[in-house]
Parts: structure tokens; sequence; C-alpha cells
């Protein structure tokens, strides 16, 4: 039996936010402030993760023009752009990040960072500093790519979706997308059809890895009142969708192949997602903690080793 969507009032706006100059934090515990506590703020683990997509992106394309300096310059703009993205998401959702376990020691929701002007400010600075580097040393293409990227995971997923629908990550997923789409366009302006293939793959990986972890914190993120999938519709049917969602991937990405890309992608398209589909697969039988955090790290296995093989392959050509 499918459960009712969760709803929850929103939080304050942005502007609003802006307005009042500093948002004050209620029954958050003080931590002491440090470098750790700051870069925190921008989820570098997933910042680093979209930055090696955009290299991928990069590679994949066939006598990419791409200079060295081209290449810092887009991979830092994506870090940059992406931890951007990241920080504006913890500033909006601490009062969310409050309510869940997993999240409540992040830096604006224990209190350990103020939520005030400033920060905003400052993520607003990061994001554009990103994407003029990108627009003047790489290509303005390039640089679109990595603005629209940030953009939907800051301003579609997090204000626009994240508490309206169960359905939010699927198109929040595209903020990985672009970041391989960006990429693409720094070797070749002209897109061709293993970087959308590339782009897409990120698209289908971004659901079941998010909604694995969510059946693993489905009640974390019921009492919070986000309608995260397993939360709308239960976990069992839940881990059905994501087994279907990474089907899909798996299939993507051996098309990566017969459009161009070598051996080696086929053998890293195949070895990590086998063992992504045995997690999913898993999952469906048991859908439990236990296997959701499996099919979790599955999937962080079965990216990093796709796009290992993509970057190597393109360097042994």
């Amino acid at each position: 039996m499918s459960r009712s969507p969760l709803r929850r009032a929103p939080g304050p706006p942005v502007a609003d936010l802006a307005a009042a100059g500093t948002v004050p934090v209620a029954s958050a515990e003080p931590q002491a402030v440090d470098w750790r506590t700051v870069l925190g703020v921008f989820k570098l683990r997933i910042a680093v993760l979209i930055m090696i997509t955009a290299l991928a992106g990069m590679a994949i394309v066939p006598g990419g023009q791409a200079g060295p300096l081209q290449v810092l310059v887009l991979a830092l703009a994506v870090l940059v752009a992406s931890g951007a993205a990241g920080a504006f998401n913890q500033f909006v959702e601490a009062d969310s990040d409050r309510l869940m376990a997993r999240t409540r020691r992040r830096a604006f929701a224990s209190g350990a960072l103020p939520r005030t002007v400033g920060w905003l400010l400052a993520i607003a600075a990061l994001l554009v500093l990103a994407v003029a580097a990108a627009a003047y040393w790489v290509n303005a293409l390039a640089a679109a790519f990595v603005l629209a990227g940030a953009l939907t995971y800051a301003l579609v997923y997090t204000l626009g979706l994240k508490r309206r629908t169960p359905w939010n990550i699927v198109v929040g997923g595209a903020a990985g997308s672009f970041a391989a789409l960006a990429g693409a366009a720094a070797a070749d302006p002209q897109l061709g059809p293993l970087a959308w293939l590339l782009a897409l793959v990120l698209l289908l990986w971004t659901p079941p890895h998010f909604w694995s972890l969510a059946i693993a914190n489905e009640d974390e993120y019921r009492a919070a009142g986000i309608p995260m999938l397993p939360v709308v519709v239960g976990a069992a049917r839940a881990a059905r969708i994501v087994h279907a969602h990474a089907i899909a991937l798996v299939a993507v990405s051996l098309l990566l192949v017969p459009f161009g890309a070598g051996p080696l992608v086929l053998a890293a398209a195949l070895g990590g997602g086998v063992h992504f589909l045995r997690k999913t697969h898993a999952l469906v039988r048991q859908p439990n903690r236990k296997a959701a955090m499996a099919a979790f790290f599955a999937s962080m296995v079965q990216l990093s080793v796709l796009l290992a093989g993509v970057v190597v392959d393109a360097a042994m050509r």
C-alpha cells in the first residue's frame, strides 16, 4: 500500500534570511570552529566526485583539444561551483538537518557557523568566480554547463523540489550530468554522442545512489517531513525502483562502447555494473538498512570504476 507524501511547511525563503541578516539557530549546540568545520560546509567529497566526472567527460571526447591549463581551470571551476552549491544546500537545509542524526552536526545545523548574509555572499562569490574562470580560460559553453550544474542542485533541487515530490532527486541528478557536459565542452564544444551518453549515465546514477541511502535513513527523513521516495511508497517498493534504475544505468553505460569507447570502458561498465546490480537485487530481497547501505556503497564503486575506465582508456589511446 502506498503511503501519502508527507508535507512540511517550507522554511523561510532565502530573501527573508538575507533581509534579516542572520538566522537564529535555536537549540543548536555550539562547536569549535576550525578549518575542518569550514571545509565540511562545501561537501568536498561530493564536489571531488563531480570534478572527476567533469574530467571523465573531457577524456571521453575523441581528439579533444583541451590543453593543460584548460584541464586545470575546468577541474577547479567544477570543484568550486559544486562546493558552493553544497554550501548553499547546507545553509538552506539547516533546520531539516538538525532533525536527522546523520546531518545534525553539520556546521550550520549545529550552530558552529552562523547563517548570515555574509555566508550567502561568499557562496555566490565562489560560484561567480568559478563560472568566470571557466568562461575566460576554457569556453563559454563549458562555463554555462558549470553554472547550470550548480544552479540545478542549489535552486531546482534544494529550493524547488526536495520538499515537494519524492522524485526530487531524479531532476536533481542533472547536476552531475552538467559536469560531464562541461568537461566534454572543454574538450570540444561540438558535443558528440559519447558526451551525451555519459551525461545520461550520471542522470540515471543519482536516483538509485541516493534512494539507497534514503531507504537506510527512512525514519529520519520521515521525522524531518521530507518526502523521499521510501517515505512515500515504502522501502520494499522503493527497493524495486532502485533496482530498475540500476538496470537502466548499466544498460546505458554499456552503450558507450558501440559509440566509440574502448575495451577498458566495457570492462569497467560490466565489472562495476554487475557489482551494483547484485547489491540492488539483494536490496529487493531484503529491503533493510544493511542491504540499503551495501547498495549505496556499491553505487559509489560502480561510478568510480566506470569513470576510471573512461579516463584510463583515453590515456591509452
